[in-house]
């Protein structure tokens, strides 16, 4: 079987390859830009993996003129840019010692035993620069079926890298066929190790997080993440059950991972995970507008359109209510309505904080209106 694609053709990826197999060495595509080829969906990362040493692809990249960077380089990898296109170079490795968040690795010169290392059996695909598939665990019948499987012991891939667990689940979601059921030995690992959780940096978890909710449909998997108590080990008090209806509700809304955050739910969510400071404002302005009584023109005022879409999906999901009528047009019209009161109306009969407090009582008089009620109705 071979792998076609632009990135592949691509004449910098090429050239490197033909750089490190005109030296003796292997240069094979692996991970997600097979995986994603095969799947036949968009390809973003190019990953090589070869039996060269990091300090030897460096010498052969940038006697050809290419540019070398040590990114990775105790770990084997140096980021090589070839014609305006970054590649990641590592090295075949084999696993030392482990920790579960940290790995000793030893350079390899066989590709058996880099796949081996690998989390799960479709990111342990490999291509030559000519496309040619090769596969050395025999995971390809699982990437076309679209089964997230560990390789080999799952409870051993886990203890290498507890963050494995969160991957299993995200991969799920991203790649999973979402009409067979989640791999029993692999749901069962994660659940009998998620303890290990605990040691992973709030940073990672979060990324993670981030990245499966972010999926077409992350429902089914997190689902999973709660029958085997990881939802509640990353995201203590958050509750799986709305999301399944916002992503059916979300049939004509682009997927937002923040509003599929608030509708989980759960307790010092913004610390757990990390999130920004932008993240975290949006979040609590998402949430805290759940409960309010603004309808959709009023939250389209109050918070701008994106984030009052957000609220009127998730309250509908949260309380299993259909959407408002015309409720995308309401928000549309509440963002582009200034409040018709200004400062200077009130003035000079009201100054500092009375002024403040009549402003804010008549902007509330104006919102329970939908937005209705005029300056001069207002005033009068």
């Amino acid at each position: 079987m071979k792998i076609t694609g632009d990135w592949i053709s691509h004449p910098g990826t090429q050239a490197l390859c033909r750089v490190l197999e005109a030296a003796g060495h292997q240069a094979l595509f692996v991970g997600g830009c097979v995986r994603n080829a095969l799947l036949h969906v968009p390809v973003s990362d190019i990953d090589i993996a070869t039996d060269a040493v990091p300090q030897t692809v460096s010498v052969l990249a940038e006697n050809a003129g290419f540019r070398a960077v040590p990114t990775g380089i105790d770990h084997g990898t140096v980021t090589v840019i070839a014609d305006g296109r970054a590649h990641e170079v590592t090295t075949f490795r084999r696993d030392v010692e482990t920790d579960g968040r940290h790995a000793v690795v030893a350079f390899s010169a066989n590709v058996a035993e880099d796949a081996a290392r690998r989390d799960f059996t479709m990111n342990a695909l490999y291509a030559d620069l000519r496309g040619t598939l090769i596969d050395p665990l025999g995971g390809l019948p699982d990437l076309l079926a679209r089964r997230v499987r560990f390789v080999g012991d799952p409870a051993a891939r886990i203890a290498e890298d507890y963050l494995r667990i969160l991957r299993f689940f995200r991969f799920t979601a991203q790649h999973g066929d979402p009409e067979a059921g989640i791999d029993a030995e692999g749901l069962a690992a994660c659940a009998a190790n998620i303890a290990g959780i605990e040691t992973l940096s709030r940073e990672r978890i979060g990324a993670e997080m981030r990245k499966l909710l972010a999926a077409a449909d992350p429902a089914r998997a997190v689902a999973a993440m709660a029958a085997a108590g990881v939802l509640a080990m990353v995201l203590p008090g958050a509750d799986h059950k709305g999301l399944a209806p916002l992503v059916h509700l979300e049939a004509d809304a682009p997927p937002r991972w923040q509003r599929r955050l608030a509708v989980l739910g759960g307790q010092d969510v913004a610390e757990r995970l990390r999130l920004s400071r932008q993240e975290s404002s949006e979040l609590g302005r998402i949430s805290d507008e759940i409960g309010s009584g603004h309808g959709p023109a009023g939250l389209g005022f109050v918070l701008g359109p994106v984030l009052a879409q957000d609220v009127v999906l998730a309250r509908a999901a949260l309380f299993g209510a259909d959407l408002p009528r015309d409720w995308q047009a309401d928000i549309a019209r509440g963002a582009a309505t200034p409040f018709p009161v200004t400062a200077a109306d009130l003035m000079p009969a009201l100054q500092g904080a009375v002024l403040g407090a009549r402003l804010k009582e008549l902007q509330a008089r104006w919102l329970a209106s939908d937005l209705r009620l005029t300056r001069d109705q207002l005033l009068g």
